[in-house]
């Protein structure tokens, strides 16, 4: 009994990972919501623990920078010299 609890709480704790890396703006309007209806029944500990991160960027989890500057401003590469 121990090991199906435990198998499907790690279940779900992938399918919430996947679901934030898939549809990141569709888990952040769910996580909105969440946070918000713990906020008025007045459970602020899980209204803050729900409450979804700024983003940087574009958003989309790609890794992208912040905007062109950040880009640009790179080291150039360099070659690599054997002695």
């Amino acid at each position: 009994m121990i090991e199906v609890i435990i198998i499907a709480a790690l279940l779900m704790w992938s399918a919430l990972v996947v679901f934030k890396k898939v549809f990141p703006r569709s888990a952040n309007s769910v996580f909105l919501q969440l946070s918000t209806l713990c906020h008025q029944q007045g459970w602020l500990t899980l209204a803050k623990w729900f409450t979804p991160k700024a983003v940087a960027g574009c958003g989309g989890g790609c890794s992208c920078p912040a905007s062109e500057d950040q880009a640009q401003k790179t080291a150039p590469l360099q070659a690599v010299k054997w002695k």
